[in-house]
């Protein structure tokens, strides 16, 4: 592996995007550490410590999940990249249900790239809302509930207006630095940027589990303990990322003008984890929802319910919530991105055919019997590795933003995976063998 990483930085041009990449995160740290104009550094930042460790650490790290801590320092990269991901998410369902999308998507890249714009103009729109929610509660001394500070200089209309456009700016600068990375770094934007504000709460998250402990050097043995631990989780999760269901496709020999073409066999992969990550974030922003309601409206029997079952991210209904969300959405988004008759009119339309099974509907049901067979253990395992920060919390006296779990670690191991197949796939080009021989 290092022979590996030794090639990569050899090759000229693989070298000049792996230096970007590098380069366009800093820039990105960056920002995430700039404050908003109006915003009373000393005062936020006492706050947010407060805030972390006391008895709503868990509503706050739902919050300051995808931010990487910029949204408790109200920076100019507050609100992360969440609205391009929300923007997305909306704009990946619409597709099935409204014609004109799906017709776009189904244009090749021309429409892609009107999908992308359209994405981007919902993005700022969501961010605008997200920005004015946000400085609006720090205006009115509500983001910090337990925190007495003023943490604005001033109250009056412009300090404000120039706080919401700060961070829809900061908002439109991220969805830029994505688009380099992928046109010019390496891997995917977008998912490189969300890694890189997860693993940004790593090491307070760890120094944190050490500091729990009432004995120093019994801290750090639970400390090494859980990076132990955590890097077993993290190798299932990779096993399972990688499994795969192929279900064998011959296609039959037929005559094109005066060629004979097909006649070769091919597979289709189905992933036991088909739906990726978004099941786990659909289900924590269903989740975040109400908390957020409650810091709007913080009394009454509603928001003192869910103040005490849902915005600490431990309790039983919570995780009861959370488990079966999940479990849903799984099969929801499945059902949305897997379409059987599509798959078994494209095999019928250019004479490929599954050995053993009968074109047509007998391919569309056998499809559909496989989809559903591998869906179920895929959820269960969203499911339970999403519940591993509540059992650290319970073993460990680990916080909220326990890193080895949930969605933190899913995210990162994909967007790690994806990023050496990428690089492998370069080096492989020029002769070079890869990270995993």
């Amino acid at each position: 592996m290092l022979s590996a990483f030794l090639n990569a930085f050899r090759t000229p041009d693989l070298r000049k995007k792996i230096l970007f990449t590098l380069g366009i995160l800093t820039v990105f740290r960056l920002g995430s550490s700039i404050p908003t104009p109006n915003v009373d550094t000393a005062a936020i930042r006492t706050c947010a410590e407060l805030a972390t460790t006391g008895q709503q650490a868990g509503m706050y790290s739902m919050i300051n999940l995808f931010s990487g801590g910029a949204l408790l320092q109200l920076s100019i990269f507050a609100l992360g990249i969440m609205p391009y991901i929300t923007s997305s998410i909306i704009l990946q369902l619409l597709t099935v249900v409204i014609p004109r999308l799906e017709t776009l998507k189904k244009e090749g890249g021309a429409g892609r790239e009107k999908i992308t714009q359209y994405t981007r103009l919902l993005t700022i729109v969501l961010a605008v809302l997200q920005a004015t929610s946000f400085t609006m509660l720090a205006v009115n001394g509500q983001l910090f509930q337990d925190c007495p500070d003023d943490i604005v200089y001033s109250t009056n209309i412009f300090p404000i207006v120039v706080m919401i456009l700060t961070m829809t700016a900061g908002t439109s600068i991220i969805m830029w630095l994505g688009e380099l990375i992928t046109d010019r770094g390496v891997g995917n934007g977008m998912s490189v940027l969300i890694f890189t504000q997860i693993a940004a709460t790593f090491p307070a998250a760890m120094w944190n589990i050490r500091n729990g402990q009432p004995d120093p050097n019994q801290g750090l043995l639970v400390m090494l303990a859980v990076i132990v631990i955590g890097l077993f989780v993290m190798a299932g999760v990779v096993y399972v990322e990688q499994a795969q269901r192929r279900i064998p496709v011959q296609y039959a020999k037929r005559m094109v003008g005066n060629r004979l073409l097909g006649g070769s066999s091919t597979y289709i992969p189905l992933k036991v984890n088909q739906s990726g990550v978004i099941p786990v974030i659909f289900a924590s922003s269903i989740l975040y929802l109400p908390v957020l309601f409650t810091m709007f409206q913080p009394t009454g029997r509603l928001a003192e319910w869910v103040a005490a079952n849902l915005a600490t991210g431990t309790g039983l209904w919570y995780n009861i919530i959370f488990f079966t969300l999940i479990i849903f959405f799984a099969y929801f988004y499945v059902s949305i991105t897997f379409d059987p008759v599509e798959i078994s009119d494209n095999m019928k339309k250019y004479g490929g055919f599954i050995p053993g099974i009968r074109a047509g509907k007998p391919t569309e049901d056998y499809l559909a019997y496989v989809i559903s067979r591998l869906t179920a253990p895929g959820s269960l395992y969203l499911a339970t590795i999403s519940l591993i920060p509540s059992v650290a919390i319970l073993w460990f006296n680990a916080d909220q933003n326990f890193p080895f779990g949930g969605t933190s670690l899913l995210i990162m191991v994909g967007v790690g995976l994806d990023t050496v197949k990428q690089i492998e796939s370069q080096l492989h080009q020029r002769h070079y063998e890869g990270f995993l021989k």
